[in-house]
């Protein structure tokens, strides 16, 4: 289905804009194959450029497209409702990650919404380009599904892993996985989260409540630190062992 993301546009403040309007201005953006990692490598000029301020919402579940996205600057959240209300963030997309790319290759509305998780930086680019290229490239077609089923494959295992594992394990986990997240970003050391209570208690999925008792404890035990909003790991060894699910006295 061909047709535009809906997205809020930040710098008119005229609510839902589509994608390709009010294009920044500036000097070709032409990325070429077989340099850095693939998210970076296309062979065609981005279509526009836009920024989101934290909490934004970028395009919702249902949205139909026919342009995706690499997250240039900051880090953008994806996410969907369960049966019982509460938020799941399903995946934080970092610095050089891609939103859109598999719907717009199948043609498909998007089945996930996308936040700013930070103030960050898109650009765009046009899917019909992509679809020719996947469809004149087979390597570089195999390229762009193999990305994205290592990124289906990491969901899938993680799920599979908290299924069986307590809150205090998940926790620990979570914390460790965002930190290895925010350390794409050079703005981070790793060592510090910039997230929210309700955030981290959907990435998980737990209630708020539960998340700050656990989160308590962690802070008793000087293994992690912070205030609203952030998290500062302290002792990354004993986050690491709860990981594992060793009991630390």
């Amino acid at each position: 289905m061909d047709g535009a993301i809906n997205i809020r546009d930040n710098k008119t403040g005229a609510g839902a804009a589509r994608v390709g309007e009010a294009v920044t201005s500036g000097p070709a953006d032409v990325i070429y194959g077989g340099r850095g990692d693939l998210d970076h490598e296309f062979p065609f000029c981005r279509s526009s450029v836009r920024k989101f301020r934290r909490g934004e919402v970028i395009a919702g579940a249902g949205d139909a497209i026919d342009m995706f996205a690499r997250v240039q600057r900051g880090m953008v959240s994806a996410s969907t409702p369960l049966a019982d209300g509460r938020e799941f963030i399903v995946e934080m997309i970092p610095k050089g990650g891609l939103i859109g790319e598999l719907e717009v290759l199948r043609k498909q509305s998007l089945s996930l919404e996308y936040r700013a998780l930070s103030d960050c930086e898109l650009h765009y680019f046009d899917g019909r380009l992509l679809r020719d290229l996947c469809a004149n490239d087979p390597q570089f077609q195999v390229k762009i599904l193999s990305k994205a089923l290592a990124r289906v494959s990491e969901l899938e295992l993680r799920i599979i892993s908290n299924a069986g594992s307590n809150l205090r394990q998940r926790l620990a986990r979570t914390l460790l996985r965002l930190s290895a997240v925010y350390k794409v970003d050079a703005q981070h050391s790793g060592d510090e989260l910039i997230i929210s209570q309700h955030d981290l208690a959907a990435t998980l999925p737990a209630s708020r409540e539960k998340v700050n008792q656990c989160l308590r404890r962690l802070r008793e035990s000087k293994v992690v630190d912070g205030t609203q909003g952030k998290i500062r790991i302290l002792n990354r060894k004993a986050l690491e062992a709860y990981a594992d699910g060793v009991a630390i006295a």
